[in-house]
């Protein structure tokens, strides 16, 4: 293989809601953390032993609006993105990095009647919401290829 891949799935559940950041240019982007984990049986304690890894995701302009608008804390949410190293200077004038997912495909898994109905501008009733829904986070994926 000539080239090169990056390319992320994860299915997780989400540690925070949407925050959101709007810019002057009517673009926006929506930040939250995913966890994933995996288990196993420890072979010297005979206990299971469960692992967490926290992701970083970040989604943009329409596809962030809806994330807000049908995420909260705790859903699972399928993830499709790449990986991205940001580098930034923090207030003490330390170069930092972060690593996070730019999301180009979501869909949410958590059906409507499980999540948390209180939390506000989310829907109440699973008609007032799709029940599973599915949204692309590019403009660009319609170029029929034939793979």
């Amino acid at each position: 293989m000539s080239g090169s891949l990056n390319k992320v799935m994860l299915i997780g559940n989400l540690g925070d809601d949407v925050k959101m950041h709007y810019f002057d240019d009517k673009n926006c982007v929506g930040r939250f953390p995913i966890a994933t984990s995996e288990s196993y049986m420890s072979k010297q304690t005979n206990e299971r032993i469960t692992n967490t890894e926290w992701h970083n995701i970040v989604v943009r302009n329409k596809a962030a609006e809806i994330c807000e608008k049908y995420l909260s804390k705790g859903d699972k949410v399928y993830i499709e993105g790449r990986i991205k190293t940001r580098k930034w200077t923090d207030d003490k004038g330390m170069e930092r990095y972060s690593t996070e997912i730019q999301c180009e495909d979501f869909t949410f898994l958590t059906p409507k009647g499980d999540q948390n109905t209180s939390a506000p501008n989310k829907p109440s009733t699973p008609a007032q919401a799709p029940q599973q829904a599915k949204a692309s986070a590019t403009e660009e994926g319609n170029d029929d290829l034939p793979f």
